[in-house]
């Protein structure tokens, strides 16, 4: 009776314990428990989910890193926002795609997600505000603000032919506790870019509402064709631009991102005190990475073009694919890592996800993970080495075509 008595008590323990910005479910979905056994079978899976440029035979400078042994970095001097000389090497390399930033406007993060973090933490109250983000996009967001105890309210990016922000969804989910938006361009994983018409029209509602606009920026320096351009700044309301090396430079490992504050200047002033506040409490980013950003950031720019490079490539593969399977389409993307298939919808596509990997060797993502409306959606990374990826491509063309 004792044990049977200890097994009814602890899960009640447990909930009282934790706090529920964690879920209490953490147990592998199918999808999962599928891929982590033909893992430990040895299964050789073409991974078409790779999102990690420096396991995907990318060649990186070999002297890449050594600006990380600067001996200044023996000094310990904390700057809450950020040492001035990193933060005005961030300022200029957005000169290159023509967007002026003041130095004393950057705030440096030790990643994106904290800066999100950071900025959640700046405009919102717990348990009650809300942030609006994206769908479809990358369901990060969800777990950000859980963690934050924050709400996230979607609203529809809308295909036809292009992807477009669905203002009237947008409008109609507004409360008078939004706090922020958040707009992703280039998307993830549409590969869709947010308009200067778009932008306004969103820095318009954020200023006339009393809300903040975040625009994350990260894969900006991915065009598929033509060239991209970070969106124009919004001077309306207070914004937030995000980037970070992790996509720009290729090295998620060095652990550097930021914030650029823009907007009306007392809205600034203030923003600015409030997040130096905030990130003196942390002082997250570790001195040598800040020391090594204007080296980072010059010698990375070979990185990014050869990341460039092989995303293209690959596009183009792929959109030279899809052309003998009528049944499937490549959606349009502007930039970015990924691309979207639109596949017939004969079964779910938890099923035809799992048949690809038992059947076909190949692993993608389902389009649900990604909040799309309806089936069926497949998500591919365009990282995996060209060989690789054609492979991959095919055998999924294969099975999901009608």
């Amino acid at each position: 009776m004792v044990a049977r008595t200890k097994e009814r008590i602890i899960p009640i323990l447990y909930q009282a314990v934790f706090s529920s910005r964690v879920p209490g479910g953490l147990a592998p979905n199918r999808l999962t428990r599928v891929l982590r056994r033909l893992r430990a079978a040895g299964a050789p899976l073409v991974d078409l989910t790779l999102t990690n440029p420096t396991t995907a035979g990318i060649e990186y400078p070999e002297s890449i890193l050594d600006a990380l042994s600067d001996p200044r970095s023996y000094t310990y001097a904390p700057a809450p926002l950020g040492l001035m000389e990193a933060r005005e090497a961030i300022a200029r390399d957005y000169q290159r795609n023509g967007i002026k930033v003041a130095a004393d406007r950057v705030v440096l993060t030790s990643s994106t997600s904290e800066a999100y973090s950071l900025l959640f933490k700046l405009l919102c109250e717990p348990a009650g505000d809300a942030v609006m983000v994206p769908v479809p996009s990358y369901p990060l967001f969800e777990h950000l603000t859980d963690l934050d105890g924050v709400r996230s309210i979607p609203y529809r990016l809308e295909f036809h032919g292009r992807w477009a922000v669905d203002f009237e969804t947008l409008d109609r989910h507004w409360t008078d506790r939004i706090r922020a938006v958040l707009a992703v361009s280039p998307n993830n994983p549409t590969g869709s870019m947010i308009s200067d018409s778009e932008i306004s029209d969103l820095g318009r509602r954020c200023a006339n509402r009393g809300a903040a606009l975040i625009v994350d920026e990260v894969f900006v320096d991915y065009p598929l064709s033509g060239a991209a351009a970070p969106v124009s700044p919004v001077p309306e309301c207070l914004a937030f631009r995000l980037g970070g090396l992790s996509k720009s430079i290729g090295l998620p490992q060095v652990k550097l991102g930021w914030i650029v504050v823009e907007g009306p200047e007392p809205l600034v002033r203030s923003a600015l005190d409030r997040l130096e506040l905030i990130c003196d409490t942390y002082l997250s980013v570790s001195t040598p990475v800040q020391h090594a950003a204007a080296k980072l950031l010059a010698a990375g720019g070979e990185v990014r073009a050869r990341i460039l490079e092989r995303v293209r490539t690959n596009d183009g593969s792929l959109r030279d694919i899809v052309q003998h399977y009528r049944s499937i389409e490549a959606l349009p993307a502007e930039a970015g890592w990924s691309a979207v298939l639109r596949v017939p919808s004969t079964r779910s596509e938890e099923d035809l996800v799992i048949a690809l990997m038992e059947t076909a060797s190949v692993v993608v993502h389902p389009g649900f993970f990604f909040d799309f409306p309806r089936e069926a959606y497949l998500v591919v990374s365009l990282l995996p080495e060209p060989a690789l990826f054609d492979r991959g491509i095919r055998r999924v063309m294969e099975m999901a075509h009608a």
